[in-house]
């Protein structure tokens, strides 16, 4: 990772925690000035939902923000609470599950921007408008595809028959989310393209559109629209699993060895001992597990040392785990050493891919136990 001129730490004291995390800021920002050079006609807005893919929120916006990034997008309503802390007065903070009924209130109070899901988000949004006699800006999300959130192209045409449900909104953008952008070849990236222009077209008022979010800015100009919303291609998660991830590493992972034994042919490793040794092998038990964000179901990656890959054995503990140390000479790795988890050749797209999940899960898995250096370029 780059190294630092003045880290700033957080989490549990070095001294004292099993693993240290380090999250390159320096390479976030770099991230955010890549995916940005490739929308020259749309704004690049950046996602901090689950605090920062677990990154943490408070060090990675602000560092966004002096990147050039204005608009931010959350999940829930305290996510963008949080958030109002950490970045200027004037940064646009959008809410994409939208508010339940008593947290419309809020989003008035703090300057939040609620995606409407549905019509009964509409209503509790319009009721609040009216009560306080003031025009609030939401963005309409569009179910093109997905079935997941957003308002169907049934709920678009009562809207367009009952222009009046819009009262005391302004709608100051209108959304849907692609469901397939990781996989370029895959039609649905244009039908849904398409569905959002032809929805948005039967609304009574116009607006920006806003359609990809990180793979999707990699799809090309026709889904820019007006406005993109990378998250995870910010933290170095890779847009498209069968090509070369053009962003940088954000996050790498050492933890601390807590034990080191020599065993025999025959002898077994972990829960249900369902790792045997074929042969004489040395083994280290290293202070992270299915607590710190590592898939207890699918223990097939690797820990390194020196360049040098060390496979896990056996199942995976929830604070622990074990790995084949055989390779390293005896006196360079003891207890208390250190071996990496993540690093620049090894990182969240690997163990994912080791573990059966994607990037995105290992991120938001990583747990609040290690120590965390937040780095800034030299």
């Amino acid at each position: 990772m780059t190294n630092a001129s003045s880290p700033v730490h957080a989490g549990w004291p070095a001294q004292r925690a099993g693993a240290v995390l380090t999250i390159n800021l320096e390479a976030v920002a770099h991230n955010y000035r890549l995916l940005k050079a490739h929308v020259p006609n749309a704004v690049c807005a950046a996602v901090v939902k689950a605090d920062a893919y677990g990154l943490g929120a408070a060090q990675v916006a602000p560092v966004l923000e002096q990147a050039g990034a204005s608009q931010f997008f959350v999940a829930h309503v305290d996510e963008g609470l949080a958030l109002r802390h950490h970045v200027r007065a004037q940064a646009g903070i959008t809410v994409l599950h939208g508010p339940r009924p008593d947290a419309v209130e809020a989003c008035l109070a703090h300057g939040l921007r609620p995606v409407l899901n549905s019509l009964d988000q509409l209503g509790w949004v319009r009721a609040v408008a009216r009560k306080n006699q003031r025009a609030l800006g939401v963005v309409l999300q569009l179910d093109t595809g997905m079935s997941r959130f957003g308002l169907s192209v049934q709920d678009v045409r009562h809207i367009a028959a009952n222009p009046d449900l819009l009262d005391g909104l302004s709608v100051e953008l209108v959304m849907s989310h692609l469901a397939c952008a990781d996989d370029p070849g895959n039609p649905a990236n244009a039908e849904q393209a398409a569905r959002l222009v032809e929805y948005a077209a039967l609304l009574p008022v116009q607006a920006p559109l806003s359609l990809a979010a990180s793979s999707g800015v990699f799809l090309g100009p026709d889904y820019h629209f007006n406005l993109v919303r990378p998250g995870a291609a910010l933290y170095g998660v890779a847009p498209d699993p069968q090509a070369t991830n053009p962003l940088r590493a954000v996050v790498g992972l050492k933890a601390h060895v807590l034990q080191t034994r020599a065993l025999s042919k025959g002898d077994r490793v972990g829960y249900g001992l369902t790792w045997q040794a074929s042969g004489p092998c040395r083994v280290a038990t290293i202070a992270a597990g299915y607590a710190d964000g590592f898939i207890r179901a699918r223990a097939r990656g690797f820990a390194w040392f020196r360049g040098q890959r060390l496979p896990i054995l056996g199942r995976i503990s929830m604070d622990s785990m074990t790995v084949d140390v055989s390779s390293i000479p005896e006196g360079q790795l003891e207890t208390d050493g250190m071996v990496e988890l993540l690093n620049d050749a090894y990182g969240v797209d690997d163990v994912a891919a080791a573990e059966g999940t994607i990037g995105y899960e290992v991120l938001t898995s990583l747990g609040h136990r290690y120590h965390r250096n937040y780095v800034h370029a030299a």
